[in-house]
Order: structure tokens, then sequence, then C-alpha cells
């Protein structure tokens, strides 16, 4: 178990040292229509800090194509630093990275048949999800 998520974690971080080039400059929160949460919550959402939000288990999902931006303006640090983190919440809590999906289309389906679920894209928020407000 502990092999698969290193595994994880270093897949995890070779991918996010190569999508920084392709982000957008802007990202918009998005939750699947049962879950509300602050634009304090996300952080700790995405660092699996908080786990349940309204009763209902949180299901945070990377977005490849908007990645660096989102931890550069919403989760305050670098790519590299977003796996290390992983990787000590993993060994210490036993809890997984999010997982990523490629583009804003997929993480938008994501969310909107997840219950649970949070994501980030770059376009105008679609309809059929909750939008966070970020500060």
């Amino acid at each position: 178990m502990m092999n698969h998520r290193i595994g994880v974690c270093l897949a995890l971080a070779v991918c996010l040292s190569f999508c920084g080039a392709a982000a957008a400059s802007g990202v918009v929160i998005i939750t699947n229509p049962a879950v509300t949460l602050s634009p304090d919550d996300v952080r700790d959402v995405f660092l699996g800090e908080k786990q349940i939000a309204d009763g209902i288990k949180l299901v945070p999902i990377d977005n490849a194509s908007a990645q660096a931006a989102f931890l550069s303006q919403v989760v305050k640090l670098d790519p590299v630093k977003y796996a290390a983190a992983w990787t000590k919440k993993s060994f210490r809590d036993g809890v997984n990275p999010p997982p990523v999906k490629a583009t804003d289309t997929e993480v938008v389906d994501f969310v909107k048949h997840v219950p649970g679920a949070v994501g980030y894209v770059t376009g105008a928020p679609p309809g059929g999800v909750n939008v966070v407000k970020l500060p």
C-alpha cells in the first residue's frame, strides 16, 4: 500500500512540474450543488485538511490545465511543495492526493456528477454547479 502511495505522489510531482506553462491566469472554484464552501475552506480541502462539509465527504479534483495557476493563487504553494505536502499527508494520515483531470470539461463533468466534488476551471463557471467566490 505504501509503495502505491509513493508512486502516486511521485507521478503527481512530475505532472505538476510539467503543467505550469499551460496554466491560465485565473481560476474559478466550483463545487457539486450539494456542497457549500467558504473561500477560506478551499485551501484546506486541496491540502486534505478539510474532508467533510455539510455532512458530505469532500472529493477534490485537480485540473492539469489550470493547476499551476490554482496552486499559486489559491493554495499559495508551488507544484513541488504541493506534491511534498501530499506525500507527507499520505504517509501520516493515509489520505491520497486529489486525482487529476486533464481539462476544464472533464472537471466540470466530474463535479456535476460526484456528490461532494470540488474542482476548479479557467473559463466562465458553467450552470449546474456552485461557485466559490474568492476574495
